[in-house]
């Protein structure tokens, strides 16, 4: 019986003048464009050159990269692999021209960016505008996730995350201090009182947020006690539960319980009284913002400067009163 070959292997024994450089791009666009059509209109061609220059790739190869109905087309195996490929390939031209442009400091060519849904959409997509209108020559995509990516894949330049990553694989650069405190509106606290220790938080409407890994609705709080940290776990319980930060905050504007929630995106609600800090004695693990993206592009313009546009923005926004 003749054994089964891998996609890997058979993509190993392709020759190389089976594929040419032309269709890694071609292919990368059909892909993002998600349809014949769709991708003949970012070309500039017709449907029908599309579909041809598909199927002479596939001729060439010996094997189909997509899956095509009228409703609908989708990656085989093969063409999951090529697609991964051809992207890195693409990604690594891009960064090679740049490192060797004469130039040297303008930022172009294609930026990847992920972030979380909330944080990305409140805070990482307004700096991309502002970041994108300074670099004419750059072409952004930002992906926003519930979850951030691993970090051992390649699909992303740049990715925004909570905390330090623990991979030595990847830079990490601190862009903002994360200090999440506790707070309600004062409608809230007149009708259930203001806890005064951790463990009265379980008897309160606690909001809760589903984001990236950590337990949901376990909240961890430290104090100084003389010479000792004292730290304390509760598991919260609410009714009302998200993955969006912005609506957590309106929720508590709303007065529907307690809310753990970074001080940037509630400190003019704190400010005006609308909010009120809670158990103020009280501080919650850090998870400081970090600007984290591989080292194969740390020396690229589009990465360094605009990690720097992220910190000195944050920056100027931590220092504001």
């Amino acid at each position: 019986m003749a054994s089964k070959t891998s996609p890997r292997r058979e993509a190993a024994a392709m020759p190389v003048a089976a594929i040419p450089p032309a269709d890694l791009s071609f292919f990368s666009t059909l892909c993002s464009a998600g349809s014949l059509s769709a991708a003949a209109r970012e070309l500039g061609i017709t449907t029908a050159a599309v579909s041809k220059h598909l199927t002479q790739m596939e001729s060439r190869i010996g094997t189909p990269l997509l899956s095509r109905t009228t409703r609908r087309m989708s990656l085989t195996q093969e063409g999951e692999l090529y697609l991964d490929h051809a992207r890195r390939i693409l990604a690594a031209i891009d960064d090679l021209q740049e490192l060797l442009s004469a130039s040297g400091g303008t930022a172009s060519g294609l930026l990847r960016v992920n972030a979380t849904l909330g944080f990305g959409r409140t805070h990482i997509a307004p700096l991309i505008s502002s970041f994108a209108r300074q670099h004419p020559k750059l072409q952004v995509q930002l992906q926003l996730s519930v979850n951030p990516p691993p970090l051992h894949e390649d699909a992303f330049d740049v990715c925004i995350r909570f905390g330090p990553p623990p991979d030595a694989r990847v830079i990490a650069r601190r862009i903002a201090s994360n200090r999440r405190l506790l707070c309600a509106s004062p409608a809230y606290l007149k009708r259930h009182g203001t806890p005064k220790t951790p463990a009265e938080l379980v008897r309160h409407d606690c909001i809760g947020i589903r984001q990236g890994e950590e337990a949901y609705g376990l909240w961890r709080l430290s104090a100084r006690r003389g010479r000792k940290t004292v730290t304390e776990a509760v598991k919260t319980r609410g009714a009302l539960t998200t993955n969006d930060g912005e609506i957590a905050v309106n929720w508590a504007l709303d007065g529907h319980g307690i809310l753990m929630r970074a001080e940037w995106d509630i400190a003019r609600f704190l400010a005006s009284g609308r909010l009120v800090q809670v158990l103020s004695d009280w501080e919650t693990p850090d998870a400081d913002i970090y600007a984290v993206y591989p080292q194969r592009v740390q020396g690229t313009a589009r990465v360094r400067q605009f990690v720097e546009h992220l910190a000195q923005a944050f920056g100027a926004l931590t220092r504001s009163p």
